[in-house]
């Protein structure tokens, strides 16, 4: 059906609105996933560290003490257990900061998606439901990428949740799990792949670029 020709320039000016604001979220989610990249590998290094002192802890654990020399220091095994521990509650406090940027960059991502979804919903009307499925030539539709935006807030609320659940699992009486860390952690990033924000970064750059062809005509 063909629409007034009045809803036209409404349409425009509700697309340019929204991919203005498509625009000042691709441009602070490039430097927020840049923050996210840097966390996610200080992050396997540190789980890395974690399960070099398990290793460490669990040999001094197997060792006869009594059938060496040094076992005649009686203290020797606590202080030994003592550093160790200490060395490993350090890189804990390491991982908790590391994970505070990682939700920091949750949180800002949410708070953007949020926001654009919300000026979507007040210029819907505007906009109209055919508008927003159609594609261009160029040009995903405004439904697809909006479906990435929310893809690319899933996978920062998903890993981050995923980050705190490991870390709250990290015990120092559990040391065959800590010294398993790097494999768990990577079983997790496989789960979870973080290309689904170059992708939908692109695809946003696309719409911004080109979204004029989808408002190119009065009709359908």
């Amino acid at each position: 059906m063909t629409q007034p020709q009045g809803a036209l320039p409404g349409r425009r000016v509700a697309m340019a609105a929204v991919a203005a604001a498509l625009r000042e979220w691709v441009a602070a989610v490039a430097g927020q996933d840049a923050a996210w990249r840097a966390a996610l590998a200080a992050w396997g290094s540190l789980l890395g560290s974690l399960a070099g002192l398990a290793a460490q802890m669990r040999a001094a654990r197997r060792l006869a003490w009594g059938r060496w020399p040094v076992g005649a220091f009686g203290e020797l095994r606590a202080r030994l257990w003592r550093k160790q521990r200490g060395a490993a509650e350090a890189v804990l406090e390491q991982l908790g900061s590391r994970r505070t940027a990682l939700r920091a960059v949750r949180d800002a991502v949410g708070a953007g998606v949020a926001a654009v979804l919300r000026l979507y919903e007040e210029r819907a009307a505007e906009l109209g439901l055919a508008a927003a499925l159609r594609r261009g030539p160029r040009c995903p539709s405004l439904a697809d990428v909006l479906e990435g935006l929310q893809d690319v807030e899933r996978y920062y609320r998903h890993l981050y949740l995923e980050s705190k659940l490991l870390l709250l699992r990290i015990s120092c009486d559990r040391l065959e799990d800590m010294e398993a860390l790097p494999q768990s952690w990577e079983r997790i990033l496989e789960r979870y792949k973080g290309d689904v924000v170059q992708d939908t970064l692109l695809k946003i750059s696309l719409f911004v670029d080109n979204q004029r062809e989808l408002c190119g005509s009065p009709g359908s």
